[in-house]
């Protein structure tokens, strides 16, 4: 299907050819169809010109409307809105964008708005707007907080959400909803006049993936696949000797030689870490070992300061470094053309994330994708062949959208009352629009504008909830001082609490989340940025330090640091495990050959439709094992609910570790499970009851209250440079959490809180599933006679929470090694 022979065809057309290249099928679909003002979601792998299908569309659209002199037109208005998730995005697609731009000789501007844009760019913004804007969703609600926002949207034709995988799922993409729902209604011929166009990754749920998006808009929208194969060939790199009892973490940084030549080979790497802490001790571990790598290697991450950030991806595009150590901050770009091989260190948890990796090498269309998989411990091995064989049957994680987040549409309230104020009958029809807000209920909206106007019920008589006024039907902010603490705090979606790091001569190097820097004693040496630094004095929300030349420092650990293995790629490697003593085709599986007949030798190699349960007695007590392969979250709420039940059998006392693979539950007494009662532990029936008595729920609710308290303007996190501290904020939402469940019980926000425990951190949909199938399941119960290598890496996470420091935990291991 050809966009006809226009103009803007031909002329984008001869474009590519002198470039060398030819439009592809599915770019020349998506053109037509914006030719046609239709709206839709764009998917493609990584690397197949996915920005180039909406954004040559939007230029094609606008040639045809002016074929004699589209290179005269200037000052159009804003045409085209490109919505990105991240900033280090931004970058990249306006400097493709101003290739073309350049090339074609139009008269278009492209603009990036985010935080990093200064003052002065945005006011030039505003007084004449960009023909492009590529923005933020934060940076987006900070623009609909201008007096008459509506005026830059009138010549609007298209709004382009890029990666919208990765904003689907998160309250991010509430704020995309939401911005949508309101910019489709600024004018009357605003639906007919703008398409809305998603790009997006494999996914598994790419129609719900298009629903959501598109929601607000009152029309058909398509779906326009681009059926190119992308080849990925996954390269293990292979311990010399594979250890029978592994543990989690050990390896890794033992096999960090072996990288040295795979660097040597690359134009240039980029080598994922899971972590930011671990990105840290590789970047340092490889240079202590290849001298030669210094100034050509370096470390991006999320908490080292812009600027660094910045040179790093230029000199990344310019070939000027020859490696990049970096974590999931470099999981998306436009098109890092040089980057010829990947190496995730670690399982990546997930097959969707572990292909978007793979796809940064051989970023471009044709290209194979070559990635190196090295090990933190040999079981990952077995988690490589799942990947390989999801990756054959295209078994993707789905993204679940959220849904009811009222937080966030507090704060969307008050930031339409910040600028012209709306109008509540008209903006409830907007907001029951969206996918996240379709079943919000009369009653809950009432309660809402209650909330922002009178301070909800629990709160009505203090002033400083009394936000918005109502002037002629009309809702707005008035007060000056709280439309400013309002501006400042628009876009917030709370993660951890972070402070700046400084040196105390000047010069900045980046952030460090407040609850590791608080557990530090000035004196105390740890490393950010690839530098020891050693602390000298917290001041505020800053961080001062000096150079250190310590040999030895701590390695910054993030909250979000432990990943959790995801649905599908558990049941691919509850699947691998019907083949690990036949397969001899998968070298990682052949590899581990020894390991599994000595776990088949002491107890069971569980199958597919088999849940393996061990009972080990020891020095340290009785141990039970439970091997779900359902990953770490569900098995933190799995292991919790299990303590309990067995605790209402006899009274009990346990400690559990565990990983993605199972958990421990240790006791000092005998843990009277076996074949007649195992069966009922593992029941769906009474599970919200279970769990909220077998976890401390409330607790939970409590801390996730904070976030919520945050984001919904209840708690105002202070002016810039005096933030407040995280343990401030802890307290003041946990006297609003008591003040709601004493006064105002079914208070919106506290049962949001509770939602969200269930939903989020312990994922209760997933659990309940995984207990159902494990219902249904042949239920093996065993009891060896020592640690079997299955068990060996949960009990030695048992260990490391006993405060061992890591040079006596790993004595400690290799004496256990030793032993068996």
């Amino acid at each position: 299907m050809k966009p006809g022979t226009s103009a803007g065809y031909t002329i984008v057309n001869q474009w590519l050819n002198a470039k060398g290249f030819q439009p592809f099928t599915f770019q020349i679909e998506t053109w037509q169809h914006i030719i046609d003002g239709n709206s839709g979601l764009v998917n493609a792998p990584t690397g197949c010109g996915k920005t180039y299908s909406v954004f040559l569309g939007s230029v094609i659209r606008f040639i045809n409307e002016h074929p004699l002199d589209y290179t005269k037109q200037k000052n159009n208005g804003l045409r085209l809105l490109w919505i990105t998730p991240l900033r280090a995005l931004a970058k990249d697609i306006c400097r493709a964008m101003e290739e073309v731009v350049a090339d074609l000789g139009l008269q278009w501007r492209i603009g990036v708005r985010n935080g990093d844009t200064s003052p002065g760019e945005r006011e030039k913004q505003k007084r004449n707007i960009p023909e492009v804007l590529i923005i933020t969703p934060e940076s987006l609600h900070l623009f609909l907080a201008q007096k008459n926002y509506p005026a830059a949207f009138q010549n609007l034709q298209i709004i382009a959400a890029d990666e919208w995988h990765e904003l689907l799922g998160s309250k991010r993409g509430v704020q995309v909803e939401l911005a949508l729902s309101r910019i489709l209604n600024c004018y009357p011929d605003a639906q007919q006049r703008i398409s809305v166009w998603g790009i997006s990754a494999t996914i598994g749920n790419l129609i719900e993936a298009k629903e959501v998006l598109l929601a607000p808009l009152k029309k058909e929208s398509v779906i326009v696949r681009a059926h190119i194969a992308k080849n990925i060939r996954v390269e293990s790199i292979l311990p010399d000797e594979i250890e029978n009892y592994p543990w989690a973490g050990h390896l890794g940084i033992k096999l960090a030689e072996k990288l040295i030549p795979i660097i040597e080979q690359s134009k240039t790497a980029l080598i994922f870490i899971n972590t930011r802490g671990m990105s840290e001790t590789w970047y340092q571990k490889l240079l202590d070992i290849a001298p030669q790598f210094a100034g050509v290697i370096a470390l991006h991450h999320g908490s080292i300061e812009p600027e660094l950030r910045l040179w790093v991806e230029d000199a990344l595009h310019t070939e000027k470094l020859k490696a990049v150590v970096c974590t999931s901050s470099l999981d998306l770009g436009v098109d890092f053309r040089p980057v010829d091989t990947v190496i995730q260190v670690g399982s990546p948890k997930g097959v969707a994330r572990f292909l978007q990796r793979a796809g940064r090498s051989g970023h471009r269309p044709g290209e194979t994708s070559v990635i190196y998989f090295l090990p933190t411990h040999s079981l990952e091995l077995l988690e490589v062949a799942a990947l390989k064989q999801a990756i054959r049957e295209e078994a993707i994680e789905s993204r679940e959208p959220m849904l009811l987040c009222f937080d966030v549409l507090l704060q969307f309230l008050c930031t339409l009352a910040v600028s012209d104020g709306f109008e509540p009958v008209q903006l409830f029809r907007e907001i029951k629009s969206t996918y996240c807000f379709a079943d919000i209920t009369e009653a809950e909206w009432q309660e809402l504008l209650l909330h922002i106007t009178e301070g909800g019920k629990a709160l009505q008589h203090y002033d400083e909830y009394k936000k918005v006024e109502i002037e002629d039907g009309i809702y707005k902010i008035k007060s000056r001082r709280i439309a400013m603490r309002h501006r400042m705090h628009i876009g917030t979606i709370v993660s951890s609490a972070m402070l700046k790091v400084k040196f105390m001569g000047g010069g900045y190097i980046g952030v460090i989340e407040e609850w590791f820097i608080s557990r530090l004693d000035p004196g105390d040496v740890f490393t950010l940025a690839g530098r020891n630094l050693e602390l000298v004095v917290i001041k505020e929300m800053t961080v001062m330090v000096r150079k250190s030349n310590a040999k030895k420092s701590i390695v910054p650990s993030w909250m979000g640091g432990r990943m959790s293995l995801t649905a599908n790629l558990g049941h691919v490697l509850r699947k691998t495990f019907n083949k690990v003593l036949t397969d001899e085709d998968e070298i990682e599986l052949k590899a581990l050959h020894p390991l599994f007949m000595l776990q088949q030798q002491l107890s069971h190699i569980p199958r597919e439709h088999e849940l393996l349960v061990e009972q080990i007695e020891n020095k340290d007590g009785y141990h039970l094992l439970v091997y779900p392969f359902e990953g770490r979250q569900v098995h933190e709420a799995m292991s919790a609910i299990l303590a309990y039940r067995i605790g209402q059998i006899i009274p009990i006392t346990f400690s559990i570790s565990m990983n993605d693979y199972g958990f421990e539950l240790l006791s000092d007494q005998p843990i009277p499970v076996d074949d007649n009662n195992v069966r009922e532990l593992f029941t769906s029936d009474e599970l919200l009851l279970d769990i909220q008595k077998s976890m401390n729920s409330t607790e939970m609710a409590r801390r996730k209250f904070r976030d919520i308290a945050v984001i919904g303007g209840l708690i105002f996190q202070g002016m810039p440079g005096e933030h407040k501290k995280a343990r401030h904020l802890q307290s003041s939402a946990a006297l609003l959490f008591s003040v709601f469940e004493e006064f105002d019980p079914k208070n919106i926000l506290l049962r949001q809180a509770y939602n969200e425990v269930l939903s989020q951190q312990m994922d209760e949909a997933r659990l309940r599933q995984a207990l159902q199938r494990i219902y249904q399941s042949d239920i093996i119960v065993r009891f060896p006679k020592k640690e079997t290598p299955l068990s060996f890496p949960i009990i030695v996470d048992g260990l490391s929470r006993m405060n061992l420091s890591s040079e006596r935990l790993e004595d400690r291991v290799k004496k256990m090694q030793g032993l068996l």
